[in-house]
């Protein structure tokens, strides 16, 4: 993974400042407990100029999981919706990653979070494709974790929370040290759940098959434009509970 280029300007809470000054304090809640709602999307460079793909549907989720968490965000849907443009903008960027974060910050320690400040972060990059350049051509190895993904009374999986990912690495370090580059993490009832930071879709007799959202998945955005592409296609794709044995 390549290092990041920390010549970069990060929004930081209704502002622009230097990487180097993109801090938090030790004692910030979120380092603690792990107190922070995210999202991963991207800009891409097309013929019409740079666009970001359904950035929309990434903030109006981003705003969904920190509602869930009941982090209240200090700006609106809009406002976060041109800051992420605007820090494309700003970096010179046609394509990049980009990285919305909204956590809490720092004031005091305990489990009850609400005195502490809920901060709200864009941070953009270039960085490649998630599983290395040669995914698309050759596709990847995966193998089915031993960890499972987190039940839906003890997490919500719908959302995109930064403590779901703990479970999330767990999968990831498990397939690494066994010479595979993704985990295939099944649900608490022992179906096919999703990889440490992917959906799935299975394709048989020319049909695409995907878990259902009960099935502990988060509703990813990557996911519904799948569906919705399908659907415009006229290729057949059901929702539907995915036994081990179907992998």
């Amino acid at each position: 993974m390549s290092a990041f280029d920390e010549s970069l300007k990060i929004w930081f809470s209704g502002r622009f400042v230097d990487w180097k000054d993109a801090t938090i304090h030790v004692c910030a809640h979120v380092v603690h407990y792990g107190s922070s709602v995210f999202e991963g999307l991207r800009c891409y460079s097309t013929p019409k100029g740079s666009v970001v793909f359904r950035l929309d549907a990434h903030v109006r989720r981003l705003f969904d999981s920190a509602k869930i968490y009941q982090m209240p965000i200090s700006f609106t849907q809009e406002q976060v919706f041109n800051a992420c443009l605007e820090t494309v903008k700003i970096n010179n960027f046609k394509e990049a990653y980009l990285r919305p974060i909204v956590f809490r910050g720092y004031h005091a320690l305990g489990v009850d979070p609400r005195s502490c400040p809920v901060e709200t972060v864009i941070v953009v990059w270039k960085w490649g494709k998630y599983l290395g350049p040669e995914a698309l051509t050759q596709g990847v190895d995966a193998c089915v974790s031993s960890w499972t993904r987190l039940a839906p009374n003890t997490l919500p999986a719908l959302a995109k929370c930064g403590a779901n990912y703990m479970n999330s690495q767990l999968i990831k370090l498990e397939a690494i040290g066994g010479g595979f580059a993704e985990g295939i993490a099944l649900d608490a009832a022992g179906y096919v759940s999703e990889g440490s930071g992917e959906n799935l879709f299975v394709v048989r007799d020319g049909e695409i098959i995907t878990p259902p959202l009960g099935a502990s998945v988060l509703p990813g955005i990557t996911r519904d434009s799948i569906i919705k592409l399908a659907q415009e296609l006229g290729i057949r794709l059901r929702e539907q509970i995915i036994p081990r044995e179907m992998l």
